[in-house]
């Protein structure tokens, strides 16, 4: 359910508002806009008389809220959620009229590696490192990241370069060592790891969701809505291709999801058109895509030696065609009014 205030409500007449409300046993998110306060109740609702609500004079109107994800829903949180980063003396933001961009390679190989590329891509004007320590792999026989040293090896290059981390978790127990990761991504093959969603709603920590192979946006949504539910909102979604039956490209990159996202949550959400295609010529057509779609970001595979790396170099870019890249998705992203 959906309390829209009328302008102008104080402060104290809202909480006493809120009070009575939370005394039939329903929880209260709040959301300020420049001249209104939306209320919004999440549990059961049915214990809310609408009608005496409506004639309560510090309401405007009631809404009863239809779909099943309440919190990441924009009739609860009418204005986009914006989130801002550190990392030395870089800032970086997702959301709020910025195109963000997340690049670096697949997998952690070595510190040369790692150092070389965010390097390249800190100077192509990329706003995160992204890299995978731990790596979920279809195959038991492939390579499945450096672990522990492969982390250490990405907090040494958030400290070299000044650039906000982005990397995978894919168990509850590893969570410790994520203190000094920016953003946490959770893989598509975890979106519906519900035990590992509710550990990431309580701590905090910004999580960048990507959606499941087979996932629905509902199911996407109500993935996020765990998160939030346990106090995070720091969220970012993303789209990263849905299995189809044409094996051509690796998946299918459904950019329709992205306008149809932004009218459902106020979320932040971007594109990962690196694993969406699995061929490195056409990432650039799709991030100029997703651009045109609506996004707020692209995440991009960047690997300084995609013949021989050991996981997903068909799909990476080398520093060089980046950098062309970059120059190319700053005058696309221009036309939308955004910046890089």
């Amino acid at each position: 359910m959906i309390i829209a205030l009328k302008p102008g409500v104080s402060q104290e007449d809202i909480k006493k508002l809120a009070s009575d409300l939370e005394k039939l046993g329903v929880k209260i998110d709040y959301s300020q806009g420049s001249n209104q306060t939306v209320l919004g109740l999440v549990g059961d609702t049915t214990v809310v008389d609408d009608e005496a609500l409506k004639a309560n004079h510090l309401v405007e109107k009631v809404i009863r809220v239809q779909e099943p994800y309440k919190r990441v829903n924009r009739m609860f949180h009418p204005l986009d959620t914006v989130l801002d980063f550190q990392a030395g003396g870089s800032k970086a933001k997702i959301g709020g009229g910025v195109f963000s961009v997340i690049a670096g390679p697949c997998s952690v190989e070595s510190r040369e590696q790692i150092i070389e590329v965010a390097s390249a891509v800190k100077k192509a004007g990329a706003a995160f490192l992204r890299g995978g320590a731990f790596k979920p792999r279809t195959s038991p026989y492939s390579f499945q990241g450096m672990g522990c040293v492969g982390l250490d090896i990405l907090l040494e290059a958030k400290k070299e370069c000044a650039l906000p981390i982005v990397t995978e978790l894919m168990e509850i127990s590893q969570l410790e060592l994520f203190e000094d990761v920016d953003v946490i991504q959770v893989g598509a093959r975890n979106m519906q790891n519900f035990n590992l969603l509710k550990e990431l709603g309580r701590c905090r920590k910004p999580v960048l969701l990507k959606r499941g192979m087979a996932s629905t946006m509902t199911e996407l949504l109500m993935a996020a809505e765990y998160v939030m539910a346990g106090g995070n909102d720091k969220i970012v979604l993303c789209e990263r291709g849905i299995r189809g039956f044409d094996n051509f490209t690796r998946n299918i990159l459904d950019l329709a999801i992205v306008p149809a996202l932004k009218k459902k949550t106020h979320l932040p959400v971007i594109v990962d058109p690196s694993h969406a295609t699995g061929l490195s010529w056409m990432v650039p057509a799709m991030s100029k895509a997703a651009i045109a779609a609506g996004a707020d970001g692209i995440i991009v595979e960047v690997h300084n030696d995609p013949e021989h790396a050991l996981c997903d170099g068909e799909q990476s870019l080398t520093p060089a065609v980046f950098s062309g890249l970059m120059d190319t998705l700053r005058k696309y992203a221009a036309l939308e009014g955004k910046v890089i």
